[in-house]
């Protein structure tokens, strides 16, 4: 017969079993929605060019191919632009909310509204990606107003000219030294602080701490997704990489470090192009 001890081992082991089951559900469908979301940019669904042609035809910095005029800006094609930006977010930032996403729901379902663990983590994503989705309208209304003006090329998505170019890496660069980036990105780092910190209950609770969540990762790094206007909205060698540094800032020891180690090197980036013009 087993006593007390025994009785409760079991149910502790039990409960850690649903919690892995649970954190395994809510990462394979974040993991999914990134697949797809990286399969539709990849593919440029909607767009002139695949993303995998504009990365082929890529330039150096602010010397884009020369093509033709592209596609006229109409209401329709300016959401295709909107929904390009925003699944290339949720491919680009999903993995690095990740950690906190599945603290969260291990959160929940140790706690009261345990059986809807896996129903709340969806609404926590969502409130994350509606936050981004406010930053691909910016992105849009922005690459609008900039291919319009001539300063950036239509077909290649990229920006003309050295100096201009410059001008963003370097801003780009010092913004990685204010104290909004600094304090952003602390936040997104410390998942089980924040969590403390913002949690609410209910649905209405996990929408409002997605976000904020997705505020906070906002405010760390909309300066790197700025720099898809230098390299290439549809690069994908910008669009790896930013997503890797993205991940480096938030998950390692150092990453407050590597984070201003990289701003001096976009803004000495910047200069030497700015220079170069």
């Amino acid at each position: 017969m087993s006593g007390p001890d025994g009785q409760g081992k079991a149910q502790t082991g039990g409960l850690e079993r649903w919690l892995i089951h649970d954190q395994w559900i809510v990462a394979g469908a974040a993991g999914l929605a990134a697949l797809l979301a990286g399969a539709y940019t990849v593919f440029g669904v909607g767009m002139q060019m695949t993303a995998l042609e504009m990365t082929r035809m890529a330039r150096p910095l602010g010397e884009p191919m020369a093509m033709g005029p592209g596609q006229g800006w109409t209401a329709a094609y300016a959401l295709l632009v909107f929904l390009m930006w925003w699944v290339m977010m949720v491919a680009m930032m999903i993995p690095s909310a990740a950690p906190t996403l599945l603290l969260y729901t291990a959160l929940k379902k140790r706690g009261p509204e345990g059986a809807r663990a896996q129903a709340l983590a969806g609404v926590f994503l969502l409130g994350y990606l509606l936050a981004w989705a406010l930053f691909s309208a910016v992105a849009t209304g922005l690459q609008w107003g900039l291919t319009e003006s001539g300063v950036l090329n239509g077909p290649m998505m990229t920006l003309h000219g050295k100096g201009m170019a410059g001008a963003i890496l370097l801003l780009a660069g010092l913004y990685q030294f204010t104290p909004l980036k600094r304090a952003c990105l602390r936040h997104c780092r410390a998942p089980a602080q924040f969590l403390a910190q913002h949690h609410r209950p209910g649905a209405g609770g996990a929408l409002r701490l997605g976000l904020r969540h997705g505020a906070y990762c906002l405010g760390c790094c909309w300066a790197l997704m700025a720099l898809l206007f230098v390299g290439g909205i549809m690069n994908l060698w910008w669009i790896v990489g930013l997503a890797l540094w993205v991940i480096v800032e938030k998950a390692l020891p150092a990453g407050e470090r590597l984070a201003q180690l990289g701003g001096a090197g976009l803004a000495i980036w910047g200069l030497w192009l700015i220079f170069a013009a």
